[in-house]
């Protein structure tokens, strides 16, 4: 099997548990096709460089993906189709990045940095 990255942005009028539910069909499709998902990041509503479909925000996922690539291909068939979804990209790597990525951990990073500050 095969080693992907999968990005999904969705339309911003869908609430944050929506965009989760569409991350664990997702994952339940790559599953049934013998595929496993080894890492799933939601990142949240986040500004778009530029507006999709008239939206200037989406909600950001990442999936790590072990899977072969008829599934892969159904699931980037499924997202066309969805309407919920803005745009996707998947990307084939040699392996998978397990660690957290550099969004999630500046994240952490932030708020890391406001807990250590002096309350006064």
């Amino acid at each position: 099997m095969a080693l992907y990255e999968h990005v999904v942005i969705s339309r911003q009028d869908i609430s944050p548990q929506q965009a989760e539910a569409l991350n664990d069909q997702l994952k339940h499709l790559i599953e049934e096709g013998g595929g496993a998902v080894a890492k799933i990041e939601y990142w949240g509503l986040r500004n778009l460089t530029y507006r999709i479909k008239k939206n200037r925000k989406g909600h950001y996922s990442l999936l790590a993906i072990d899977a072969p690539a008829d599934i892969v291909k159904e699931m980037e068939r499924q997202l066309s189709i969805n309407e919920d979804v803005l745009r996707y990209m998947t990307v084939r790597v040699e392996e998978l990045d397990l660690e957290l990525s550099p969004i999630l951990a500046r994240r952490d990073r932030d708020r890391e940095r406001r807990d250590d500050a002096p309350q006064f």
